[in-house]
């Protein structure tokens, strides 16, 4: 009898170990399966970010002095070349969002472009005033002609980021 107790204790025993391998398997292919961001800015995660095509509809609803906090997924078509200071994210139908950063806080790498995003923050609708658009086809690195064709305000998406993600 005490022999046969045995061989159960160790059948369970070897049982319980099997099953708990299998667990520790199953967690790491669920790491595998995860994408990794570099974060900038506040900690913020990838839950409930809405894709660029609903960050686009919410933009669309926004009149000028409307602010709206939103989260969403994009894509970098445009980095600020000398620092890192903002970027433009692509939004569907050849729209995009010009995208800085509270208070000046933080920046991300100027390399950047072509790079999955999500970014949370406040989007809003801006006029951009000439200085502020010919500030920034500098940081482009435009030419001389195309800042001198820079005669008008003009009314664009923005967004000002607590934090951002960038797909690694």
């Amino acid at each position: 009898m005490k022999k046969f107790a045995a061989i159960l204790a160790l059948s369970l025993i070897f049982i319980g170990c099997k099953n708990e391998k299998s667990n520790k398997e199953t967690e790491v292919v669920a790491e595998k399966n995860t994408t990794s961001y570099n974060s900038f800015g506040a900690e913020i995660n990838s839950e409930s970010a809405i894709s660029s095509s609903e960050a686009l509809n919410k933009f669309n609803s926004l009149k000028p002095g409307d602010t709206l906090d939103l989260k969403f997924k994009s894509k970098i078509n445009n980095v600020c070349k000398k620092k890192g200071c903002w970027m433009i994210l692509e939004l569907p139908e050849g729209e995009d969002v010009r995208v800085t950063f509270k208070d000046y806080g933080f920046f991300v790498p100027k390399d950047s472009e072509n790079t999955d995003v999500i970014v949370e923050g406040k989007a809003f609708i801006n006029q951009m005033s000439i200085e502020d658009q010919k500030h920034y086809a500098e940081d482009e690195g435009k030419s001389e002609a195309e800042i001198a064709a820079i005669t008008s305000p003009e009314v664009s998406r923005a967004f000002i980021a607590n934090g951002v993600l960038l797909k690694e």
